[in-house]
């Protein structure tokens, strides 16, 4: 089987690859511009540039990020740069962040009004889509956390907590900041005297996410370590050249997967399957409940998991008329299902033709965008429904926000969803448990799932091999649980029911 639809989490990896940097020390010196050099496993993957400068009472941090891997022996690079402004005693005034994910870029630029709200203007294919949102109350970005980092100090015991903004994810998020003891570190084979730093970030509807930073005498960090979807990734200061010189080559679709525990054999048949999950050691499984699966917590942090796909109903009508707050916010464009756009809408009223039933409707945006996206490949790092309409190429990501686009524009609640789903059989890997995107849509009172990306390649469509673990609008921080999650569980047991 030729399925193309490992989940393109390489934005999330770099998005986060900046925080355990940028967010727990005390930030370049002045005018100087620092250098770190990016792991993953072991292997150099890219590179960090980070830089702070003061001009005009104004405080300007800078950080860029690249990283490449590999996925089926596909490079895919991620180049993001994000820069926040303050002022010099710490208060948020803008940010910009721009994300290039192998063919397209994303960019988006955030001021905050004397009124406490975040007016949003973000960019794609030179299109733009402009928005406001309240300041999440007492968040800090880069020089508002230094400034709090050097009042709180490097004394053994500190702890603290605080709230970062993320440009990056366009959130912010709960920090716990401990400060441990000092010790010898290795940083590539120079040995320092460096004070552990260990930052806890609560990762809106992700759980939390843990690293360790070491960090010299004047509060800059020197090596940062952070464990994600189950790979270790690390952050060392380094000399230009080498920051910027060649980087390895990490195969990471094997990353991304999780072993059954037996061949779940004709599991599209199957009316449902009950998962055992057995967590790490210190894991805390966030897995959402809805009308497809069913979440039970039981005896030591172990989850049960019952998926049952919901049928849609025949006679349901479209558009959407309740008042649902939770339902209306999934029939508006986003960033990433810009559902009001012309060419998304032109699509969607093809594909529905002159149907009235809102079930039969779903059904064949499924099909078209099953036959629409030509090209399936993983060489597109992560697009949006307006990018796949123009491109007809990509993964499951692609198919996922293209299809929730398309139910959007004629009025059908659509919100993509992230978890992993079972394969046979992936680039040599058996009986697996991968990284995937699919939609649910919300018809006569319930939300179907769908997968455009499993219809094109003959495997049927959503069925009880799909595990959700996010529910969204198809933005890139989405898929946060994802990568929080994955790595830190096992299936134990499936139970599949005919």
């Amino acid at each position: 089987m030729k399925v193309r639809y490992l989940m393109s989490v390489c934005l999330v990896l770099a998005a986060n690859l900046a925080v355990p940097a940028r967010h727990t020390y005390g930030g370049p010196v002045l005018g100087e511009t620092e250098y770190f050099a990016v792991f993953m496993e072991g292997k150099k993957v890219g590179h960090s540039i980070q830089s702070r400068e003061v001009a005009g009472g104004k405080v300007t941090t800078t950080e860029k990020v690249s990283i490449t891997i590999s996925r089926a022996d596909v490079p895919v690079t991620i180049d993001m740069t994000e820069i926040s402004v303050e002022t010099t005693d710490g208060k948020p005034l803008s940010f910009e962040v721009a994300q290039q994910l192998s063919v397209m870029t994303i960019r988006a630029a955030g001021v905050v009004n004397s009124k406490g709200m975040v007016e949003l203007t973000t960019t794609s294919m030179g299109n733009e889509q402009k928005s406001t949102f309240e300041w999440p109350s007492g968040a800090v970005m880069a020089e508002g956390l230094r400034l709090l980092t050097l009042k709180k100090g490097l004394k053994e015991g500190v702890q603290y907590s605080v709230k970062i903004f993320s440009p990056g994810i366009l959130e912010a998020a709960d920090a716990r900041i401990q400060i441990g003891p000092e010790q010898n570190v290795d940083l590539l084979g120079r040995v320092v005297s460096l004070t552990e730093v260990t930052t806890t970030l609560n990762m809106p509807d992700a759980g939390e996410i843990v690293s360790t930073s070491f960090v010299d005498d004047d509060l800059r960090v020197q090596k940062s370590i952070m464990p994600m979807a189950g790979l270790q990734i690390e952050m060392v200061a380094c000399a230009k050249e080498f920051a910027l010189g060649e980087n390895d080559v990490l195969e990471l679709v094997d990353k991304m997967f999780l072993a059954s525990p037996q061949p779940l054999d004709n599991i599209g048949a199957a009316s449902s399957a009950t998962y055992y999950l057995s967590p790490t050691k210190d894991a805390n499984l966030i897995i959402p409940s809805n009308d497809n699966q069913k979440v039970q917590q039981v005896v030591n942090g172990r989850v049960v998991v019952t998926v049952k796909p919901v049928a849609a109903p025949a006679g349901a009508k479209f558009p959407y008329k309740g008042k649902d707050n939770a339902i209306l916010e999934a029939t508006k464009p986003t960033r990433f299902v810009q559902s009001d756009r012309k060419e998304i809408i032109e699509l969607a009223h093809r594909a529905v033709g002159n149907t009235k039933d809102a079930a039969e409707a779903a059904r064949k945006i499924e099909a078209f965008v099953a036959g629409f996206v030509e090209h399936k490949n993983l060489s597109v790092g992560y697009a949006s429904a307006a990018e796949v309409a123009e491109s007809r190429q990509g993964d499951c990501s692609e198919f996922a926000v293209l299809t929730a686009a398309m139910c959007r524009a004629v009025g059908i609640p659509a919100q993509v969803v992230v978890g992993i789903a079972y394969v046979k059989n992936f680039a040599g890997l058996e009986n697996r448990f991968g990284g995937h995107a699919w939609v649910q849509a919300y018809i006569g009172g319930k939300w179907i799932g769908l997968d455009t990306a499993f219809k094109s390649t003959g495997l049927g469509g959503y069925d009880p091999g799909h595990i959700a673990l996010s529910i969204g609008n198809g933005n890139p921080e989405d898929f946060l649980n994802l990568v929080s999650t994955i790595g830190r569980f096992k299936i134990e047991k499936v139970i599949l029911n005919f």
